[in-house]
């Protein structure tokens, strides 16, 4: 992947800003395994070196301590049992495991949470960090914000990017094939976080970048063309999943925002996970709940483009919102909102923007059917019975996780479209 020449066209880029990535080496191929300390010394990556994995993801990568070693790197091995949530405990303590030995570099085997600590620790800890990816299951590989729960509340936390990436697609292959659905998931979302960035700049001016924009698109067009071959043991089909992938991370650490990959679906998964935290329950994969959400907000999407709304001031019924998020994310869910996120929009703007937002839904954001028809092709969730998450938790999820965040996405606005949504009838059908 040629990383300096996709930011090279983005130089003068259109949209005002100047885009950058830093330093970032990305190797996606066969037998990479091997030559993983020479990719790390090419990339210059530091010899003394912090290596995190749990117990899953280090039988996958085999023999890589090996290799590390071998190749002249000093490490230090903090092995979790099975890391399902990236929790801010973790994090500070692999901050303070960071410090207390001195490491110069933080190497990251496997994806999802344990990129996310890692990714936020070594940026704590002033120090770099890298990625050996053992399973093409989300799309953060070279993103700058890390996803961190913290007194079982979830929040998006800008850092760093990775300075390498490594995807040996002999390993990404044989990756289970829940996994690769749940990769697969994950990109369909940004269907729906490029509608609701573009809903944003209309409606409130916010940032908004159309060649990032494009990227991100690519990185989709790339993935759903592989839907038929999620469940294959082809490294091509590998490969251009974990391309996909990447390049839908780098176009968040390019906005230096979540927007280009992350909307109203991510935000509904994150309630579904607080609410289970709360509940010390578990939850499933996070490409499978993004999945799962990004169908019921397309439905969602739809329905609100095919009324005529009767804009005024943001009703919100402040006592019902804190009343669902209850007594333990009382004080987040205040600091969020406060102001609220609507106080900069006018039921006049979304009015004269209302044409604008129902076009950009008909003719941007597949239907529920096609986004179903597509997960089930790559061997996905496509329903929340399949994600273990009930009727009442669904309906809040839809009804009450735009307070989640600080930010315009289409769900936020309803209370100024003046229409009653029925969420109950949309997670049933």
């Amino acid at each position: 992947m040629d990383i300096k020449n996709i930011v090279k066209k983005l130089n003068n880029c259109n949209c005002g800003r100047h885009h950058t990535i830093g330093e970032m080496h990305i190797e996606i191929g066969t037998s990479l395994l091997p030559k993983t300390a020479q990719i790390l010394r090419v990339a210059g990556f530091p010899h003394k070196l912090l290596v995190v994995a749990d117990k899953n993801t280090l039988a996958a990568s085999d023999y890589i301590m090996n290799v590390l070693m071998e190749g002249g790197f000093e490490c230090t091995l903090k092995l979790y049992d099975d890391l399902r949530v990236a929790d801010m405990r973790d994090v500070d303590d692999l901050t303070a495991l960071a410090h207390d030995i001195g490491v110069q570099g933080v190497l990251s085997i496997g994806s999802g949470s344990l990129n996310d600590i890692c990714r936020l620790a070594s940026f704590k800890a002033n120090i770099p960090f890298a990625i050996f990816a053992t399973a093409p299951s989300m799309d953060g590989f070279a993103s700058n914000s890390a996803p961190i729960t913290e007194n079982n509340f979830k929040r998006s936390i800008l850092c760093h990017a990775p300075v390498a990436i490594i995807g040996d697609t002999d390993i990404l292959t044989k990756a289970p094939a829940i996994l690769k659905s749940a990769g697969f998931g994950d990109m369909i979302a940004k269907y729906i976080a490029i509608v609701d960035w573009k809903i944003a700049h209309i409606t409130i001016g916010e940032y908004f970048c159309p060649n990032i924009a494009a990227i991100t698109k690519q990185a989709l067009d790339k993935v759903v063309d592989l839907a038929d071959n999620m469940n294959t043991d082809s490294p091509a089909a590998a490969a251009a999943l974990m391309e996909g992938l990447v390049l839908s991370g780098l176009a968040m650490t390019l906005s230096n925002a979540t927007r280009p990959a992350s909307g109203a679906e991510h935000i509904v998964s994150h309630f579904w996970e607080i609410m289970k935290l709360r509940a010390r329950k578990p939850s499933d994969f996070h490409g499978r709940k993004i999945a799962v959400a990004t169908l019921l907000i397309s439905r969602l999407y739809h329905t609100l483009a095919d009324i005529s709304p009767k804009f005024g001031e943001d009703d919100t019924d402040w006592g019902l919102v804190y009343a669902a998020y209850g007594k333990a994310f009382r004080r987040e869910i205040e600091d969020m909102n406060n102001p609220t996120i609507t106080e900069q929009i006018s039921p006049k703007i979304l009015e004269d923007n209302w044409h604008k937002i129902r076009t950009i839904i008909k003719e941007e954001l597949p239907t529920p059917d096609v986004l179903k028809g597509l997960m089930k092709k790559a061997g996905g969730a496509t329903t929340i019975d399949e994600i273990d998450v009930d009727p009442v938790l669904a309906v809040a999820a839809l009804s009450f996780h735009p307070y989640m965040r600080h930010r315009i996405n289409l769900t936020r606005l309803i209370p100024m479209l003046r229409v009653n949504v029925d969420y109950e009838s949309m997670i049933m059908r």
